[in-house]
């Protein structure tokens, strides 16, 4: 019992930003022993986006944590106004740990050149990592990150190809710098997401929390550097090279790490990229016609049969599996 209530300690001072890096540390290791951790790590989470009030002192009883949750179900508008999800006892999420390939990039022989480690989530698969300053990485199906190990440099610098949700640990005197093909992420201490995958049109990022500031690169040339808001999201254009900024409802970029997609008016041919990275599978579209067919749904636990299934009730599409192969036609 003691060991739960210390866990319960962790999670909210995690939630209340009042948490050391050793703590974090000890919290991140505990998620990822089990899926079960995950999912009651996800649990006290939304309960604590559903709350208004501070409720550090919740995890000191049984009792406390009881009241808490009592005060959370008395609220439901608030529920619904802040999250627009179920409520919190249907609430569960189920992280995917993806195979975490590691490769350790050795370095020339001056001492100054920095040493870099390289993680991998395969398609088919989610992957976590953390790295050496505490900053927690979500890796999506597909991606890869290279990062610097150097614990002496100046700077915290992450090398992209994919998509990755961050939670970087705050340090004013490194900042933290995502590096995408066309600009730079340049951050304190938050939490965003970066996709940029070489087969999609354009490079994302949004933010959830903190600030950042997304620089220009030799590649590509901003006018002036731009900060971004919480609730904000900067999608470049690869084949227009134009910048649009926008609110939206980051849920629906960083649901994935949680394994939940969520799509609005998503075109088919978006919605094949996603599932085949999702599922590991390759789809084949014989009539390319229904590829500007629009859909919009969740994705949660249900198979990839399950979800073809669904759309071919709603939409004038068939299928057959052929070997490793998803064939899909227009009915």
């Amino acid at each position: 019992m003691q060991e739960k209530q210390s866990i319960k300690s962790l999670i909210i001072a995690k939630l209340d930003g009042e948490i050391s890096l050793q703590e974090k540390e000890r919290l991140y290791n505990w998620m990822a022993k089990s899926k079960k951790n995950t999912r009651y790590y996800t649990e006290i989470k939304d309960l604590w986006e559903a709350s208004l009030a501070n409720a550090s002192e919740i995890a000191k009883t049984s009792q406390e944590w009881e009241r808490f949750k009592n005060r959370i179900a008395a609220h439901p508008n608030n529920i619904e106004k802040r999250l627009r999800i179920v409520t919190w006892t249907r609430v569960a999420a189920i992280l995917a740990l993806g195979l975490l390939i590691t490769n350790l990039v050795k370095p020339y022989f001056k001492p100054a050149v920095p040493v870099y480690m390289t993680s991998i989530a395969p398609a088919g698969s989610v992957a976590q990592t953390i790295l050496p300053d505490g900053t927690m990485i979500y890796l999506n199906a597909g991606s890869e990150i290279k990062y610097d190990v150097n614990a002496e440099s100046n700077l915290r610098e992450v090398f992209i190809d994919g998509e990755a949700w961050f939670d970087v640990e705050r340090n004013e005197e490194k900042p933290f710098i995502v590096h995408t093909p066309y600009y730079d992420v340049k951050v304190l201490g938050t939490q965003f997401n970066v996709k940029t995958y070489k087969d999609e049109e354009t490079v994302v990022t949004t933010l959830e929390e903190g600030s950042v500031q997304v620089l220009s690169t030799e590649q590509f040339k901003l006018q002036r550097n731009v900060v971004l808001k919480p609730g904000e999201q900067l999608a470049y254009n690869k084949t227009n090279k134009k910048l649009y900024i926008e609110e939206v409802d980051t849920r629906l970029f960083t649901s994935w790490k949680d394994n939940k997609l969520i799509f609005l008016n998503m075109s088919f041919a978006d919605l094949i990229k996603l599932l085949e990275r999702k599922f590991g599978v390759n789809i084949e579209v014989i009539d390319k016609t229904i590829l500007d067919e629009h859909y919009t749904g969740t994705i949660k636990n249900e198979t990839i049969l399950e979800i073809l299934n669904i759309i071919q009730h709603t939409h004038p599409i068939k299928y057959e599996i052929k070997g490793q192969k998803i064939i899909i036609q227009k009915k």
